[in-house]
């Protein structure tokens, strides 16, 4: 079987370097434990942010304006006296939100994609290869700015728009690994004691070839995460006054020069969030390797 690899899908430096250090951290006894432990910390902010603040999102207080971090408001507050502390938290949910549905859609189309490439009939398969290496020649920034500019700005647009861009690379290694497992030493064994072809793909090939899928959709939250907060940033995901932190780039860039904990703080965050699922995703990675040697 081949090793799990993260697939190039035009994803952008930040993405590479995020990739990197996880790479790094996740080779590190203590790397896993802070990333699992900072993924419980957002579990907990997504579905119960009540229990990390008392304060409301959307309380305002024009007195406090633009005040720099402190012990009142840990992370400043905005131009209308919102604590970013809070807004943070309980953005965290739609935020992960965002993530984990773009994540889902990049990896079910992606499986669809690369079964039927390695196991449909030649002419379906030889349409899907086609297909992919016409996605892959499309810029995925590109594909998700113009499904934004059909269907409008919305955080379900923004799920389809970044899962769809990123399931080419993911389909690309899915099929690697299913033609992997199709040309192994125990379905050899399996088609010469006459077992049909169904039961040799679903007893054999399939469990075996989807088992990274695990470790790739860690790996792909991190990165959908990165991209739908670049598309927010830029005015094309959810609208205010939602607390989504791309959102809330793109509302503090406008006091960089006067606040620039608007923009520092949830850029922090966002990247905080992608080391740490990519960085699961690699231990997850990190693991098959040594199982299948």
């Amino acid at each position: 079987m081949t090793a799990l690899g993260t697939p190039s899908v035009g994803s952008g430096n930040r993405a590479s370097r995020v990739g990197a250090a996880a790479s790094a951290i996740a080779r590190r006894p203590w790397g896993l434990y802070v990333a699992v432990a900072f993924a419980l910390l957002l579990a907990v902010a997504a579905f119960a942010p009540q229990a990390l603040t008392v304060h409301a999102p959307t309380a305002i207080d024009y007195a406090s304006a633009l005040k720099p971090p402190s012990f009142a408001h840990w992370f400043g507050t905005d131009e209308s006296g919102r604590d970013l502390y809070t807004r943070v938290v309980w953005g965290a949910r739609e935020s992960l939100l965002i993530g984990l549905g773009a994540a889902a859609v990049g990896v079910v189309t992606a499986l669809i994609l690369g079964s039927i490439a390695a196991l449909g009939p030649k002419p379906a398969a030889v349409v899907v290869d086609r297909f992919v290496e016409v996605m892959f020649a499309f810029p995925a920034l590109l594909l998700a700015l113009l499904l934004i500019a059909i269907a409008g700005p919305s955080a379900a647009t923004e799920i389809f728009a970044v899962g769809l861009g990123t399931a080419p690379g993911y389909a690309r290694m899915i099929r690697g690994q299913i033609l992997g497992a199709r040309n192994s030493g125990y379905v050899e064994a399996a088609t010469a004691l006459g077992h049909s072809r169904w039961r040799i793909i679903r007893a054999h090939i399939l469990p075996n070839a989807l088992r990274p899928l695990v470790a790739v959709f860690a790996l792909s939250v991190g990165q959908s995460i990165v991209w739908a907060s670049s598309l927010s940033f830029l005015g094309l995901g959810v609208a205010p006054p939602s607390s989504e932190w791309g959102a809330l780039l793109d509302a503090g860039r406008a006091y960089i020069t006067q606040a620039w904990w608007l923009v520092v703080v949830p850029g922090l965050v966002i990247v905080a969030v992608a080391l740490a699922a990519t960085t699961i995703g690699r231990h997850l990675q990190l693991r098959l390797e040594k199982g299948e040697r």
